[in-house]
């Protein structure tokens, strides 16, 4: 086969888990860090994944089988995830988790046409120029503008500081319309920080917040770092509101972590899983008996974007027996004018691969994720 040489040289590396069913399922393939330090974003999408699955293939219609494959948050690792899913007969990729693998991704299924549908890659990059890869996540754009419109409009702040990552993708695209709405707003930005993947001493940029005299730090970034800032911040005894967005969903997660430094941290994010409708009290409760956890927006996330590529796989006739490429053209058109109601909002696509949804701003209280409003 085309990619098997690929595909043997990522078998060192990829951590695959298949839930198989009847003969005639359509294949699906699932690429995320399951290890590393962004394990949390790709264990809480395979979770979500696995059980929207198995209640598919209890229903006895579509029968859907899901192939995990480990990209440790490496672009390169990503790309031999996908040829091992290329070589399994992958039909369609719901994935990947995190921003850089996906473009590096979406550019071997573009020219390869095979349909991908993101849970939670954000950024614009991700969909650019490729008529084949969609969302289930908000661009960075929508929560830049829309973290700027909820500080704005109910009042979290006179001074604002930023602290972003540079060279990272996603933060920047996020942190740049965050910019350019807050200054349409009159929001005051009064200090803006940078930092790379390797910084590990937020002291500088904890300093330049506090210095500025800032009542509130947006931090678009992942939520590894934003632990660094939040334990940096009580060393310095400052105590502004820290609002983030998804990339700080898991932050209670992670090991060791005092989860009492993340209190009265707000961020926007289109699930909250203290929400009270059938659907998500459901989904909270299959989650946490089974994974001893609450899950995250990116269970959630994940969780839609099976159903949506199965209400595509519908809608469009796609079958155990459609090849990727004719099925990449059908679910293309499918997603033209599909909408469905998840555990994260009605979503319906735009042709670019974009979804429309409604974000929902949540804050932590007593070590959990409760509705701000």
């Amino acid at each position: 086969m085309k990619k098997m040489l690929a595909a043997v040289l990522a078998l060192a590396m990829v951590m695959t888990a298949s839930f198989a069913c009847a003969e005639g399922a359509i294949k699906i393939g699932l690429i995320g860090p399951m290890t590393g330090p962004a394990a949390d974003y790709g264990t809480s999408v395979a979770n979500g994944a696995t059980i929207a699955v198995e209640e598919i293939n209890a229903k006895g219609g579509i029968q859907v089988e899901l192939n995990i494959q480990d990209d440790e948050h490496d672009p390169e690792k990503s790309v031999n995830a996908y040829n091992n899913l290329w070589d399994w007969g992958a039909q369609m990729i719901a994935g990947t988790v995190t921003t850089s693998p996906c473009i590096a991704v979406g550019a071997e299924a573009y020219k390869d046409r095979m349909f991908m549908l993101t849970p939670s890659a954000s950024s614009t990059d991700v969909i650019a120029n490729k008529d084949n890869v969609y969302q289930v996540c908000f661009t960075d754009p929508a929560q830049g503008a829309a973290s700027a419109d909820y500080i704005s409009g109910h009042k979290l702040a006179e001074k604002v500081a930023v602290i972003y990552n540079n060279a990272d993708a996603y933060s920047t695209g996020i942190y740049q319309t965050f910019d350019a709405k807050a200054k349409e707003l009159g929001l005051e930005i009064v200090a803006v920080s940078t930092f790379t993947d390797d910084t590990t001493d937020f002291s500088v940029q904890v300093t330049a917040a506090k210095e500025a005299g800032a009542d509130l730090v947006f931090l678009p970034i992942y939520y590894t770092p934003a632990s660094m800032i939040l334990q940096q911040a009580k060393n310095m005894e400052y105590a502004p509101i820290f609002f983030g967005v998804d990339g700080m969903d898991g932050i209670l997660s992670i090991e060791g972590f005092d989860t009492s430094l993340a209190e009265g941290v707000m961020l926007l994010t289109p699930f909250s899983a203290d929400a009270q409708d059938e659907l998500t009290v459901n989904f909270v409760k299959t989650y946490t008996e089974r994974y001893g956890s609450v899950p995250s927006q990116f269970a959630a996330d994940s969780y839609d974007a099976i159903y949506a590529l199965v209400a595509a796989c519908e809608k469009a006739g796609v079958t155990a027996d459609t090849s990727a490429e004719d099925a990449c053209e059908m679910l293309i058109a499918a997603f033209q004018d599909l909408e469905i109601t998840g555990l994260t909002g009605t979503m319906s696509w735009s042709s670019t691969g974009e979804v429309t949804k409604t974000p929902t701003a949540v804050v932590i209280k007593d070590g959990a994720y409760v509705g701000a409003e």
